[in-house]
Formats: C-alpha cells, structure tokens, sequence
C-alpha cells in the first residue's frame, strides 16, 4: 500500500514520458544530423568550387603564355609516366593528336596523358633566353594520376637555356630540392573534356582526314592548334559520406601563342 503523501509515477504514466522523451529526443537528433549533412556538403561544394578557380587561372596562366601544342616531348623525360613503345630509351612520351575526347580519370596507379605544350625559356631576370635569333623552349606535361584523382603538370625544363629559371620536375614520389614534386592543378577529378579549335573558331579533329592510299589520318594536328578547351568534372564526396554529394564542371578556354 502507498502512504498518504508520498509521490511516484504509475505504468501508464512511465510508458508515456518515455515515449514523449524518445520522440523529442529523435527530433533533435534528426535536426543535429540534418544540419551537420548541410553543412558537409555546403562544404564540399565551396571546396570544388575553389578548386575549378583555381585550375582556371593555372591553367590560362601557363597556357596563354604557351608557343604551342607539340604531339611529343624533345626534351628527354628519364621519369615518363607513359613512355611511347615505338622508341625503345623510355625518355619520350606517348604521341598525342588533336582528337577531341573525353579522357576519364584512370585507375588506382595509372597515369594518362593529357596535352603537351612548349613555352619559351626565361632567365631568373624575367629576359628570353636565345639560341641565337630564336628562344629556347621550355616543355611541359599535362597529365591524370589515377591514385590522387588529380590533374597535374610535369615540367621539362630545358637544359641548354643558360640561366633557366625553371627546374625539372618529377613525379611527388621521388622528387628531391633540384627536382622539385610535379604541380597539382586541381583534385577530385572524374574526367576532361578537350577540344581544340583553329583561329577562326573551327573545331580542329586530326582524324577527321584519311589518306585513301595508307588509310591513316592526316587531319589538322596540334601544332595548328589556337585555342585548347578543357571541360573539367569534378566530384566529391563530403566528410563522412557513403556517396558522391558534389559534381561540378567547368569550361576553360585556352588561346595558345603558337609561333
């Protein structure tokens, strides 16, 4: 038996302010987790964001100073990622056309080549540096490593160009103070988008030509090349999320000063 004046709750009374806590309880977890998913992925859209800026302005920042698109590198390469099979010193990479593709990010410990360029060798005063009438030239890289998701630049600095500002560079894995890690551009890459067209704006295809008697192509190729476009995708996924919240592209059209 109770006694008079003593307080407690019955069964049915228990049962309810349990429930009621349980409800106000998974309504304040579901606010908590809800704002913290916004804010993840708010988050990861400022970073992609940020990141095509970025890859925008390295990008026209290299290339518009550019004298060219070249099909293959001259300036021996001992680090090639993807060494053409056809010369058997492993120093040259493989030979790229202007073909527009798309080019998907490759996988785990790949890396696939994107585009080659040429610029001219400057001195650590900011002057040309000249073999005579004509610059040296500098050449540049610009390929995917499938491990980071990241578009990167290897620079082949030219060796002949006395005074040269620029250094070598090599892959991250083994680069060094006198071969400093090749530049990342941009991460979180899905695939690239690239197209090149003429002065006039016609869009430039090298296979878009076929010799009748070999029946190889022989369209325009890329030292005709006056503006490069690259579309780039991007996805990202936000902190602590099973799937891919973020998927963003950007155009970056390129004018080359070919010489």
């Amino acid at each position: 038996m109770t006694k008079l004046g003593e307080n407690g709750f019955t069964l049915p009374e228990l049962i309810t302010t349990i429930a009621v806590t349980a409800v106000f309880t998974s309504l304040i977890l579901f606010f908590t987790i809800s704002y913290w998913r916004y804010g993840a992925l708010l988050e990861a859209d400022l970073s992609t964001y940020v990141s095509r800026l970025n890859a925008g302005d390295i990008l026209r920042e290299s290339l518009s100073s550019s004298s060219g698109a070249i099909i293959q590198n001259s300036i021996l390469d001992s680090n090639t990622n993807n060494p053409d099979p056809a010369i058997a010193s492993n120093l040259y990479w493989l030979p790229l056309h202007s073909v527009p593709k798309n080019v998907p990010i490759g996988s785990v410990g790949s890396t696939t080549p994107l585009m080659y360029y040429k610029r001219f060798s400057i001195n650590k005063s900011g002057a040309l540096i000249y073999n005579g009438t004509q610059p040296f030239e500098d050449e540049f890289v610009l390929y995917l490593d499938g491990s980071t998701r990241e578009l990167r630049l290897r620079t082949l600095a030219n060796t002949a160009a006395s005074n040269n500002r620029l250094l070598k560079s090599c892959p991250p894995n083994i680069a060094t103070a006198s071969c400093p890690a090749d530049k990342t551009i941009t991460n979180n890459i899905n695939s690239i988008n690239i197209r090149y067209f003429s002065k006039s704006g016609n869009l430039i295809d090298h296979n878009s030509v076929i010799d009748p008697i070999t029946g190889q192509y022989i369209g325009p190729d890329l030292p005709t090349v006056e503006v490069v476009e690259f579309t780039l995708n991007i996805t990202q996924k936000a902190l602590f999320q099973k799937t891919t919240s973020t998927n963003s592209s950007t155009i970056i059209r390129m004018a080359l000063r070919n010489t």
